[in-house]
């Protein structure tokens, strides 16, 4: 317990004062929400949000009441289909002998490290490459742990061949991938404890193309009009919503459906249902110092929205480099930019949130590169589970049976 309050005080010390006082707002905001019954939604990206372990850390404040929903990208789904972390050795494919031209960039083909009790289990769902494996086992190379499931063999085919299958399930049921995918999913995972739960976990229209067949599978999961009417109706309800390194949030939340930052006028005009992003609090986690100068400049002088009234160039008037997601952040009046690593915010934030609430939380993230960190990425590598086909299967069956799974 020390030793973890004092790494949770030197990720706070070690953010600017603007940012420590941001962080504190944000947790005061999350406190005041939760304690009168308010809804938190988190929109996170990939990569840096496996690594880190705060897909991890979202999933135990799904369980522990904390996060009401997700939005997240298609290959944060196939990350935690195959366990969100794993152990890899990294050979040269043309040694193996494939075809250079198609390998990843460096000549690299992948191996995802498997007990042989895990290999027996996969031996009896897809024929495996023994002698693609023994050769693999004998090459020179060197192991990495890195994000599951997406180009090591045999998970990330495993991986690919399961988009199929669960394609068709989705489809039988009427529901998203995300969903149906959750059922087999280690409940430590935020497609697992969301499936479990009843709490929506879906991937994004901007965030949709990646993990191979599992991106295709999801967009052909449900129709467009569907996930955004889905996702919209999980922004609406939202109090707060926490941005974690994520691109293109304009285009997740002030869509199709959305009337005060975005274009769900013409949703509104044409009598669907729309929802507004007016009195929410958006809290974004961000490494990108322009962004709390976008924020600066529209409260100093308005200048953001002075250019969108006027149809100029907001690059042009700010002088900086401007992301979209810039845009309506700057000028939403209740954005929280937290100018800082994921690794060291979320862990902080979390656990200020869940000592003030009450909540006793049974697992937290730390940033990578601490020793903490590293013990963190070990224990997400050993306990968390692949996708568990069969259990899967049979939630299918009670769902259409009239069951809830």
């Amino acid at each position: 317990m020390k030793v973890r309050e004092s790494l949770m005080t030197a990720f706070y010390e070690g953010l600017d004062p603007r940012s420590r006082a941001a962080l504190d707002e944000a947790v005061d905001a999350i406190v005041t929400t939760k304690e009168r019954g308010g809804k938190i939604v988190v929109a996170t990206g990939s990569g840096p949000n496996i690594h880190e372990g705060v897909t991890t850390l979202v999933a135990e404040l799904m369980d522990k009441g904390l996060v009401d929903g997700v939005t997240t990208s298609s290959a944060v789904v196939g990350h935690e289909m195959a366990g969100a972390l794993d152990v890899v050795k990294m050979c040269r494919g043309s040694a193996l002998g494939f075809d250079e031209r198609f390998m990843p960039r460096g000549d690299v083909f992948e191996f995802t490290r498997l007990t042989e009790g895990e290999l027996a289990a996969l031996r009896r769902e897809m024929v495996l490459d023994e002698d693609l494996l023994a050769r693999g086992e004998r090459a020179e190379g060197h192991l990495v742990t890195k994000a599951a499931g997406n180009m090591a063999y045999p998970m990330g085919l495993r991986n690919e061949e399961l988009a199929a299958e669960i394609l068709v399930f989705s489809r039988a049921c009427g529901l998203p991938f995300e969903t149906v995918a959750g059922w087999g999913a280690d409940r430590r995972t935020m497609i697992g404890i969301g499936s479990e739960k009843g709490l929506p976990v879906l991937v994004s229209v901007p965030q949709m193309i990646g993990s191979g067949h599992v991106g295709m599978a999801i967009g052909d999961s449900i129709s467009l009009f569907e996930r955004s009417a889905r996702i919209a109706s999980m922004l609406g309800e939202a109090d707060i919503i926490i941005e974690s390194a994520v691109a293109l949030t304009q285009e997740i939340h002030d869509g199709p459906f959305e009337c005060y930052t975005g274009h769900g006028i013409w949703s509104w005009w044409k009598g669907l249902p729309t929802y507004s992003l007016q009195g929410k609090k958006i809290i974004r986690i961000d490494l990108d110092e322009n962004l709390r100068r976008a924020w600066d400049l529209q409260r100093e002088s308005a200048l953001i929205q002075e250019a969108i009234d006027k149809g100029l160039p907001k690059t042009k008037i700010s002088k900086i480099p401007f992301r979209m997601e810039m845009s309506a952040f700057a000028r939403h009046e209740g954005s929280i930019p937290v100018i800082g690593d994921i690794g060291a915010v979320w862990p902080v934030m979390a656990w200020r949130a869940a000592e003030r609430l009450g909540v006793e939380l049974g697992f937290m993230s730390y940033a990578q590169h601490t020793d903490e960190g590293k013990a963190m990425r070990e224990w997400i590598v050993r306990e968390i589970r692949p996708l568990d086909r069969e259990a899967m299967r049979a939630k299918v069956r009670a769902w259409k049976a009239g069951r809830r799974p």
